[in-house]
């Protein structure tokens, strides 16, 4: 199980979502997703993108403005 970390920080969504979705490909059953995001709709949009891809949603955390979210695939 391994852990890959993407740094979302200062983009505007869709930017994020579309930076994690290219990521798909690197995991394997079992591993997480660690994201960090601080656009107004990015914990919003994870809780979508995680339901449609069926994967999941492990925790959400906040430091100051950043919403950092943990996924499991």
């Amino acid at each position: 199980m391994a852990t890959k970390v993407l740094n979302c920080l200062g983009l505007q969504c869709p930017q994020p979502i579309l930076k994690m979705s290219t990521s798909v490909a690197e995991l394997r059953p079992g591993d997480i997703l660690q994201v960090s995001g601080d656009c107004p709709t990015f914990e919003d949009d994870v809780r979508k993108w995680v339901t449609r891809m069926k994967k999941t949603l492990l925790a959400v955390n906040r430091k100051d403005s950043a919403v950092i979210v943990q996924i499991q695939f």
